[in-house]
This record gives structure tokens, sequence and C-alpha cells, in this order.
């Protein structure tokens, strides 16, 4: 675990970096499609909200969410990512939702830093974009 103090300009700073947040994004992308066909299923995005449990709890304490209404939750959040509505998603598609969902993050975060206890997990999206804030700073310094 890390803790890390982030506002939106270090979220939104990473988006901005195409380079890094795209090698993210899939990296991301190659771990959730578990099949390897190159495209996620409605399964396997369901897989990967069900394992960030952000539907099965409300700040930290488990939630009782009726097994039909998940199911309607988690079909809605495919649908979004599904643009194109062909019964998957594929990376652009991937690429361009996770792209939105992070900068909805960074503006709800607003020019408020906040400090957040995060997991080691490197593919935590705001870890990343708090480690490349930091190395920024430590070229700054060095410079």
């Amino acid at each position: 675990m890390g803790v890390v103090v982030i506002d939106g300009s270090t979220v939104r700073s990473f988006v901005e970096d195409e380079e890094q947040f795209k090698k993210s994004v899939d990296e991301r992308f190659a771990a959730l499609d578990l099949n390897k066909d190159g495209v996620l299923s409605r399964s396997e995005v369901r897989k990967a909200f069900e394992s960030m449990r952000l539907l099965e709890s409300h700040f930290g304490v488990d939630v009782v969410t009726p097994p039909d209404e998940l199911t309607k939750l988690y079909d809605s959040i495919f649908e979004k990512f599904d643009t194109d509505q062909s019964g998957s998603v594929d990376l652009e598609e991937f690429r361009s939702e996770m792209k939105k969902i992070v900068l909805a993050i960074a503006d709800g975060l607003g020019s408020c830093p906040i400090t957040m206890v995060l997991d080691d997990d490197e593919d935590n999206f705001l870890k990343k974009a708090a480690d490349l804030e930091a190395s920024k700073l430590e070229k700054k310094a060095s410079s």
C-alpha cells in the first residue's frame, strides 16, 4: 500500500500523456481479456467491475443489492462501453470510455488535493497518475 496526494490536475496530466495513458489502458484491456480474443465480452467486463466491488459497497461498507439490480447495472455499464453495439468491447471503445471515466474523476477531484491510500497494484490508474507526476517533479528538481 502507498499513500499519494493527488488532485484533478494530476489525473488530467496522466490522461494528457497519451503514450503513458494508452500503455496503461492497453495493459488493463489485455488483463481483462481473459480468453485473449482481442475483445471484451459482457462477462469479462462484469468480472472486472465485480473485482473492483464498486457496486457492492458504499464507502467501504458492504451493501446488499438484489442480483437482478446488479445485472441491470452491469449491463448498463457494458452498453456504455460497447458504443458500436456489436456485443463486445474492442480496444478502441475501451480506450475511449476509460479516458472519459478518468477525466470525470479528474473533474470530480478538481483543484483540491486529496490523500488516498492505494494498493501497490500496477494497474491502478490513480497510482500511475501519481507516479507520473512524481517522476516529473523529480526531473524538474534534478535539472
